[in-house]
């Protein structure tokens, strides 16, 4: 094996530890989230998304790239979060082609609510991994990522 395949090798055993992170939290957040507060992972992170922002709205291309969906199903999951009352559309008033949204009352208190489910979990799921010999070097490196990235 070369020094170059060595490096394809190692690039991908590091995206497949990733993946098995992602994956792990990934699925105690669900369960947890939909059990708490009956919401997927994808909507707490659109609500706690727009829940950051001055003012509580986003574009929606700014909403698809932090929840890292296509365009087409940001607008689906929208459409289902505010049939339930928890996001509202508004139009841009510089640019009329521009749609914001918004969290709504009940949005806002859902993620209150749903908060602290969200961050325990995220904490335990990475505790446990940290037990898992090939996972704690990525979970230990993380804080270090968050500081780097500040």
């Amino acid at each position: 094996m070369s020094i170059e395949d060595d490096a394809v090798e190692v690039r991908t055993q590091g995206w497949r530890t990733l993946a098995a992170l992602h994956g792990l939290i990934e699925a105690e957040l669900e369960r947890a989230l939909q059990a708490s507060a009956r919401l997927s992972v994808v909507e707490y992170t659109v609500l706690d998304a727009l829940g950051r922002q001055d003012g509580w709205h986003m574009r929606m291309q700014q909403l698809a790239h932090a929840t890292a969906l296509s365009a087409s199903a940001t607008t689906r999951l929208v459409n289902r979060l505010e049939e339930r009352g928890l996001l509202t559309r508004v139009l841009c008033l510089d640019d009329r082609r521009g749609i914001y949204t918004e969290l709504t009352a009940a949005g806002q208190d859902l993620l209150t609510d749903a908060r602290p489910t969200h961050d325990a979990t995220l904490e335990r799921a990475l505790s446990d991994a940290r037990s898992v010999p090939e996972l704690a070097p990525l979970v230990d490196a993380l804080p270090g990522l968050l500081a780097s990235a500040v």
